[in-house]
């Protein structure tokens, strides 16, 4: 190849290198109707003022940052991490890093450190007080026995308090349970169950389930639950408040991401809009820190559960360009969110078309009187696919109880939808900014059984199926039928009793007509409930 030559594919691999994390994807047409407090990304809010510096490194769209946000240093590239706070007050950060000089650059992350640094304050400036060991990606959580786990890519560290010097590494089990792992096992991220077991989704958007949080841990889904659209996905952030599981998966290459929500961890809603996008860091005064990527988001909560801050891992290039004793780099940043109100619907009966009036009680807290700062006349209360589009129920009464507020609302037909677990509000305070929230209803099971099957095998000994079923739900099942299919034909159905929270049950069946059990295979396990098929596991070759 000549000089010319290589010039011109030095000009075009520079050029798809630069646009190689850009991709402009379409937006469906009816977000252009959401509301104001919609979309995720509305709930964030400006970052508390803090120190600016001059001569730091960044772009000019990221110089006028605060560098006491989160965490950032002149000698260290920082990615990943989120927050845990000790008894003590102090909140610790466990985020990984790499010098900035190091030889390839952003490249280098493969060799990052995880670090532990500590703040009086969730927002920063966090300051390193030692390292944990190696690893990439770190998302911390607490053990029901206090213990704290950082993972990693590839593993974990575990010591028993928040400061611990002391940590053992140690690498998770994983049993997919005769199900395809979608897209490998890494940039795991974790939420607690009710009875101290964890809930994880995979980068690949796999749920598995351990009963300890250690291992092993089982997988349940056998494809992916994010949102059904095109997309790169990764970077997912898994939570759960008092109330339901919180997804966020971001779209890397669209810079993008989705917001979801779910009952049981297993089955999800989309809500609509973005979830975050670049530029939802700015400040009081309404500049904004151009980002060009936000990665790795995880959440900080309250003792409701509630997520009342984001950090993100950012960066102000592409990774490549970040080149060692240059101007770019990366760190850690720390955004607050609206966290919402506290509402419970004090109807007891189902809410149908039959319901007159749905009765909402919104919950006063320490700072915050919802019989002074809430503007009722703007509130809509239904199912989030009226709310976000300033349709669901109006109100038409209000009362008082004790410093709480009751708020009594006409119901409109098609305000809630037949599986509504969680139906949302919307509306402002009288000062104007935006208010949401979202509640039980009385009558839903939030820890549902989760019964989950094994590939079936056929025995051709005695002639039959055989068949594990294992319930990974917080609460017994009830008794119901089980149908075994090969290739779409039925095999046969049997009855399975109620089992309880992660009880085992190995059933045999003899089909009803002999099974081919040859090429292409592909099986599938039905529970029926009354006659309604209620969950379908499907496996294949």
């Amino acid at each position: 190849m000549n000089k010319l030559a290589l010039l011109i594919v030095g000009a075009s691999l520079q050029y798809t290198t630069l646009y190689a994390q850009i991709t402009e994807r379409e937006r469906p047409a009816e977000w252009q109707y959401l509301i104001d407090g919609a979309r995720f990304k509305d709930r964030f809010l400006p970052m508390p003022d803090g120190i600016q510096a001059k001569g730091i490194w960044g772009t000019d769209s990221v110089g006028n940052r605060y560098v006491d946000n989160g965490i950032e240093s002149p000698e260290i590239s920082f990615w990943g991490g989120n927050i845990l706070q000790s008894s003590d007050g102090k909140y610790h950060l466990y985020v990984c890093g790499w010098p900035e000089n190091s030889p390839k650059g952003h490249m280098f992350w493969k060799h990052s450190t995880v670090y532990h640094a500590i703040c009086d304050n969730p927002i920063g400036p966090f300051k390193i007080q030692n390292s944990i060991g190696k690893g990439h990606n770190p998302e911390a959580f607490r053990l029901k026995d206090g213990r704290v786990v950082v993972y990693v890519i590839d593993g974990y560290y575990i010591a028993d308090r928040e400061d611990s010097s002391m940590w053992t590494y140690g690498k998770f089990n994983f049993d997919p349970r005769d199900r395809k792992i979608i897209e490998g096992l890494s940039n795991l991220t974790f939420a607690r169950r009710q009875d101290g077991s964890y809930l994880m989704v995979c980068r690949g958007g796999g749920v598995w389930i351990s009963r300890d949080g250690l291992s092993p841990y089982c997988q349940l889904t056998d494809k992916r639950i994010y949102p059904d659209v095109e997309g790169c996905f990764e970077d997912p952030v898994v939570w759960r408040d008092s109330l339901q599981y919180h997804l966020i998966v971001n779209d890397w290459l669209g810079r993008i991401a989705f917001y979801q929500r779910s009952k049981d961890g297993i089955h999800w809603v989309t809500e609509q809009g973005e979830a975050y996008v670049p530029g939802v860091s700015f400040h009081t005064d309404g500049e904004v820190e151009h980002w060009f990527k936000y990665e790795r988001p995880k959440v900080f909560q309250d003792k409701e559960g509630r997520a009342i801050q984001m950090n993100f891992a950012v960066i102000d290039t592409v990774k490549w360009h970040d080149l060692p004793n240059d101007k770019h780099s990366s760190k850690n940043i720390s955004i607050p969110l609206n966290k919402g109100l506290l509402l419970s619907v004090l109807n007891e009966k189902p809410i149908t078309s039959s319901t007159a009036v749905i009765e909402v009680k919104i919950s006063a807290e320490e700072g915050f009187d919802p019989q002074t700062e809430i503007d009722v006349r703007s509130l809509r209360f239904g199912s989030y696919t009226e709310v976000n589009f300033g349709r669901g129920c109006k109100p038409l009464k209000v009362k008082k109880s004790g410093k709480d507020l009751i708020i009594l609302f006409k119901n409109k037909r098609n305000s809630f939808v037949a599986d509504e677990f969680a139906p949302k509000m919307i509306g402002r305070y009288t000062n104007g900014g935006i208010l949401y929230g979202y509640t039980r209803l009385p009558y839903i099971d939030y820890q549902p059984a989760l019964l989950s099957a094994r590939c079936p095998t056929f025995n051709p000994k005695k002639g039959e199926w055989v068949l594990e079923i294992q319930n990974f739900g917080l609460s017994a099942s009830s008794p119901c039928l089980v149908e075994i299919r090969c290739n779409g034909t039925a095999q046969g159905q049997m009855e399975i009793k109620a089992l309880k929270p992660y009880e085992t049950v190995k059933l045999a069946l003899k089909p009803l007509v002999s099974p081919s059990l040859s090429g292409k295979l592909t099986y599938e396990v039905a529970f029926i409930q009354k006659g309604i098929e209620t969950e379908t596991n499907v496996f294949g070759e």
